[in-house]
């Protein structure tokens, strides 16, 4: 299974990331979007796929991608854990500098 933070480190990934999210979509309708081709939207979806991040379901000749919420709620929740982690730290760090300023006379 590919890392999910390697899926998403490349931009067209993330561009084609942000397509789906907004709605299932196919390669072809992916493609008419990017300036890239069909060949190379195809691989950047293996990629999203094996990361959890898209799934596929055929349909006819079709294929149909959206956005996996679970894969998107794992990023997220490891966002989030930076994010506690940072205020955290800048809490103390505000802290600590007020009280600096308090005790000089």
């Amino acid at each position: 299974m590919t890392d999910a933070w390697y899926s998403v480190s490349d931009s067209t990934r993330r561009q084609i990331l942000a397509r789906v999210a907004a709605g299932p979509c196919s390669v072809g309708e992916i493609t008419d979007a990017l300036p890239v081709s069909m060949a190379a939207v195809s691989q950047h979806l293996k990629i999203l796929r094996e990361a959890g991040l898209v799934s596929m379901t055929p349909a006819g000749r079709r294929r149909i991608y959206q956005a996996r919420v679970e894969g998107l709620a794992e990023l997220r929740a490891e966002l989030d854990t930076y994010w506690t982690q940072a205020l955290h730290s800048f809490k103390q760090v505000a802290e600590a500098s007020y009280l600096a300023e308090k005790e000089q006379p």
